[in-house]
């Protein structure tokens, strides 16, 4: 019983080879050019969008930093820097 299985899955196998090959449609193939070009639009869009935030993310950051250091304590610079600084 098993040969004849083997035999089966053979021949289905060989007859799935003979039949000529479909060209895949790909989602870009089914969509319409204009459907296309605006999603590409809208792609480039979002990507421009979100570099902005980030720039905007990393300026606030920096400008968080700049605060911080300049409104420490003197015990505060002190534990950070000790006796790192020059004695003039």
């Amino acid at each position: 019983m098993g040969k004849k299985r083997k035999q089966q899955q053979h021949e289905n196998n060989s007859m799935a080879a003979s039949l000529p090959k479909h060209e895949t449609v790909t989602l870009a193939d089914q969509l319409g050019g204009d459907v296309l070009a605006k999603l590409k639009a809208a792609k480039q869009d979002l990507t421009v969008k979100e570099q902005a935030a980030e720039e905007e993310r990393q300026a606030k950051l920096a400008f968080e930093r700049k605060q911080r250091e300049k409104n420490k304590s003197f015990e505060e610079l002190l534990n950070e820097y000790g006796n790192k600084g020059t004695k003039y």
